[in-house]
Formats: structure tokens, C-alpha cells, sequence
């Protein structure tokens, strides 16, 4: 976002360059500094990866629900993704959502088992008071 300066013509300009989120493909658009410009609502959500099936990603909410219409992304993060999957990592996909439509924009290995918590939660149970 850049702004220029009132000219002889009234308001500043601001000019404002935005990427698609679900395409890649950019938008440019200009207008007063004045005017109000409506905000999208994009929500981001993190799942585990259960397994890849049919271009589709079989997702599972922190809630224990299944999702599953979720496609593959194209390009390097779809082919990081099946890589990863293939070679047996427990995997978390990142998925932004607006207006119905919903793509995954990244994906982590998911933490090793806190042992160390395990056993600070067990030594805290076992100690008298």
C-alpha cells in the first residue's frame, strides 16, 4: 500500500496491491484515503493429516471430526505434502477459508510426544503434601 499526496484535483490517493489467496493472482486498485474499504474475513485453521485419498486431503478437527473436501494443493506445497505423507510423517496442514471456498496454504511436522510433560505431570500426582 503506497499514498500520494492532495493534488489540484482534491483527495490523496492510496493505491493498493493485493494477492488472491486461492489463485495467486494480483490485484491492483486505487482510491481516496478518505473512503472506507470493506476487510475479507479469512479465517485460518490448523488440522492433522489422516491420509491423502482421490487428490483430496481426509483432515481431522482438534475436536476429533473428520473433514475430507479439502483438495490437494497444486505446485510445491502439494508435492511437499505428498512427500512428507509418503514417507510416514505425522503431518499438520494449515487451510484458510472465505466465502465456502478453502485451500491448504502450508504444512508442519507435527511436535514430538512431550515426554518431558508427561513426567512433570506424574511426579506432580505422586507428591505428598
Amino acid at each position: 500500500m503506497s499514498t500520494s499526496k492532495t493534488g489540484k484535483h482534491g483527495h490523496a490517493k492510496v493505491h493498493l496491491v493485493g494477492i488472491d489467496i486461492f489463485t495467486t493472482r494480483k490485484y491492483e486498485d486505487i482510491s481516496p484515503s478518505t473512503h472506507n474499504m470493506d476487510v475479507p474475513n479469512v479465517s485460518r485453521t490448523e488440522y492433522q493429516l489422516v491420509n491423502i485419498e482421490d487428490g483430496f486431503l481426509n483432515l481431522i478437527t482438534t475436536d476429533g471430526v473428520s473433514k475430507d473436501d479439502v483438495k490437494v494443493p497444486e505446485g510445491d506445497i502439494g508435492d511437499d505434502i505428498q512427500a512428507q505423507f509418503d514417507a510416514g510423517k505425522d503431518l499438520y496442514c494449515t487451510i484458510t477459508a472465505f466465502v465456502g471456498e478453502e485451500i491448504c496454504i502450508a504444512v508442519k511436522e507435527a511436535p514430538k510426544c512431550e515426554h518431558k510433560a508427561i513426567r512433570v505431570l506424574d511426579r506432580s500426582m505422586n507428591s505428598s503434601y
